[in-house]
């Protein structure tokens, strides 16, 4: 086993054992076979935590081993990256902020958001099948508007004269909200539709809108990377590896997530450190490292032109879009756990496999 990951073992070890101060402290991880069908990954046999413990055992859970400890750290710890590069950022401004820098704010908090909804997604999703459902309906709006925050600074940021001229450009930003939602909806369907074995129509509905949504957010930095940049300034120009370094981890993020690899070639060896959603959360985070820089980069060099470009009605009105979205994408996931919660209330009542506290 790598170094780095001994001692991130020994961390998660030394903090585990002082839960037993707790009261009650988290129970061990039990095998797939101890939890119910909805809650068991493919090809990963062991480090699951039991079903029906308290919300608190979740939480601390946090500084526990198992097979979520590095979906839920990889994502809170880039969070914390974000927000202090951001702060940064706003420490080291020259001038006061305005309005040429609200899409800049609303993709750092889209940032925050995914982020934020993932790790908590993963962390406490174990409680009961209702939260799971509920949790990571959650998490697809944090994706949903993540991927609006993209597109809105890509749009303004990022974007060439030449790429904004076209027919895509008009439909960018309506393009972008809808394929937003679209995304969000699509996920909470797919994952409330299908029960293990999952059909391959799942990974459709999950991949086809998601996959849309990206090519769409990242045409702007297509076509600039293309093009062979822009003239505007030393810090666009130095932001054009950045971004096309930032599509090649999401490539691979996409890659591990739509594959169950490595953990396929070796089953129940990868149960804690190792297996694909580890990886594509790794790859994600990034993404979102690398393609925030790029974009401090495009803001810096541009950011004085930028409402004499877009006009300050575009500006205005495509920030409006924000709020709108994120209620419309909560209302989607409200009403998907409402279907949640009676689709299991209609299931056959089988012998119960809570955890009795």
């Amino acid at each position: 086993m790598p170094r780095w990951a001994l001692v991130c073992l020994s961390f998660l070890s030394m903090h585990r054992r002082r839960l037993s101060g707790f009261s009650p402290p988290p129970q061990a991880t039990v095998l797939a076979k101890d939890v119910p069908v909805l809650f068991r990954e493919p090809y990963i046999h062991g480090g699951y935590r039991p079903v029906g413990q308290r919300w608190s055992c979740y939480l601390l859970s946090l500084f526990q081993v198992h097979n979520e400890s590095v979906n839920v750290w990889s994502h809170m710890l880039t969070g914390v990256i974000v927000l202090l590069r951001f702060l940064l950022l706003l420490h080291t401004w020259p001038a006061p902020l305005d309005l040429t820098a609200l899409p800049l704010c609303l993709y750092v908090t889209s940032a925050l958001t995914y982020l934020t909804c993932s790790a908590a997604a993963h962390l406490l999703q174990s409680h009961s099948e209702l939260a799971h459902y509920c949790l990571f309906f959650l998490d697809y709006v944090g994706v949903c508007v993540y991927q609006y925050g993209c597109a809105l600074a890509h749009y303004f940021y990022s974007s060439e004269p030449a790429w904004r001229n076209t027919a895509v450009a008009d439909a960018f930003l309506p393009g972008a909200v809808l394929l937003g939602w679209l995304t969000c909806a699509s996920c909470c369907f797919a994952k409330l539709r299908y029960q293990r074995p999952y059909p391959l129509r799942r990974k459709v509905f999950q991949l086809v809108p998601t996959s849309l949504a990206y090519l769409l957010d990242i045409s702007p930095v297509a076509h600039r990377l293309a093009s062979a940049g822009s003239s505007d300034g030393s810090d666009a120009d130095d932001a054009l590896a950045l971004h096309a370094l930032q599509i090649f981890f999401f490539l691979l993020a996409a890659l591990f997530f739509s594959c169950p690899v490595p953990e396929c070639f070796f089953p129940g060896r990868c149960d804690v450190l190792g297996h694909g959603h580890q990886i594509f959360h790794l790859f994600l985070a990034l993404c979102t490292l690398v393609q925030q820089e790029a974009l401090f980069r495009d803001f810096r060099a541009r950011w004085r032109t930028l409402e004499r470009v877009h006009g300050r009605d575009r500006l205005i009105g495509a920030c409006a879009s924000f709020p709108t979205l994120v209620l419309c994408s909560l209302l989607t996931a409200g009403v998907m756990c409402c279907y949640a919660k009676r689709k299991l209330k209609a299931r056959p009542k089988k012998r119960s496999s809570r955890i009795k506290n």
